[in-house]
């Protein structure tokens, strides 16, 4: 019988990485779960208590939406069967049915600013990691092999205390060919591309008003963009922006990546699209210095899938 993969998806980042490095391991049996977990956290978001996260309704049924319509095996998440292998892009929870099985984490894109919370979680094992958000990725150690997206990565994880053995730099897919992102038919140029964070949506305080004038400032004139976070309340945001920077234009849906390769500059705080405006040589504003950017910023390779598909094999045949 052949061997079974599970792969764990999450925001449409996660499942479409997981879906393209399902297709270079086609001699297995392939599965995919949207994201869960067990205990109260599966409990909470089965009561609708979670719809901000990657385990509320709205995502997972969108994450759904897409295996369904690539004609994927899906694993309801409940009951498990057993598998030989599990590839997922996120260690911040690990539901007590995945821990006995072998795991290849790979990174999702970029990580969030260590905080207090990241240094006690760091110190007090028994904290739940996800209180840190994506700052304490990889700290689980649950996992055999954790697949990084540039050299720059992988030291910033060996600092935080991963196994240097356990780390393999491949890049990541969605960022290895940034240079892709430019073959467009977004109507607009040159202008100056804000991305802006669900951060109020994830009870982090923001002082929304003051960063708007901020970003203003920094156009100096030029035409601006608003790209809104998938998670944000768009209506909200959209009558601030235009309460505050009136003219502006504001995007909910598309893609962020083309409208950076459009753009002249390109504003976030941390965010994974800074990734891509790093790649693609674009005058980028974050809560990073440009050297250490230009460290994180993932391989231009166009193999980051195949490569994660080599590790999963050695982790399963080796």
């Amino acid at each position: 019988m052949k061997k079974k993969v599970l792969f764990v998806c999450g925001s449409m980042n996660q499942t479409t990485q997981m879906h393209q490095i399902s297709g270079f391991l086609g001699e297995y049996d392939l599965w995919f779960t949207p994201f869960f977990s067990d205990g109260l956290l599966g409990a909470a978001a089965r009561n609708g208590l979670l719809e901000f996260t990657i385990m509320g309704r709205e995502r997972r049924g969108k994450a759904m939406e897409y295996l369904n319509s690539h004609e994927l095996q899906v694993e309801g998440g409940e009951g498990l069967r057993c598998y030989d292998l599990v590839v997922t892009c996120t260690d911040l929870i690990v539901p007590e049915v995945l821990k006995r099985t072998p795991t290849v984490l790979v990174q999702e894109g970029m990580t969030e600013p260590e905080t207090l919370l990241f240094h006690l979680i760091k110190n007090f094992r028994w904290m739940p990691r996800w209180l840190a958000g994506t700052a304490s990725t990889g700290m689980s150690g649950a996992y055999e092999k954790f697949c990084v997206a540039s050299e720059g990565y992988r030291d910033l994880f060996i600092r935080k205390g991963v196994d240097p053995e356990r780390l393999v730099v491949t890049s990541i897919p969605n960022f290895d060919d940034c240079a892709s992102y430019c073959r467009n038919d977004f109507p607009h140029r040159d202008y100056v591309l804000v991305c802006t964070s669900d951060n109020r949506e994830t009870f982090i305080y923001e002082n929304r008003r003051k960063n708007i004038l901020k970003y203003r400032e920094m156009a100096g004139g030029s035409k601006l963009i608003f790209k809104l976070h998938p998670n944000e309340q768009a209506e909200r945001a959209a009558e601030e922006i235009e309460r505050y920077a009136p003219g502006s234009l504001v995007y909910s849906d598309g893609s962020a990546e083309e409208m950076i390769a459009n753009s002249r500059m390109m504003i976030a705080r941390f965010s994974s699209t800074v990734l891509v405006a790093s790649a693609l040589g674009k005058e980028v504003h974050c809560g990073l210095e440009r050297e250490e950017l230009r460290r994180l910023t993932p391989l231009q390779n166009r193999s980051a899938a195949r490569n994660i598909a080599d590790v999963c094999r050695e982790v399963l045949d080796g």
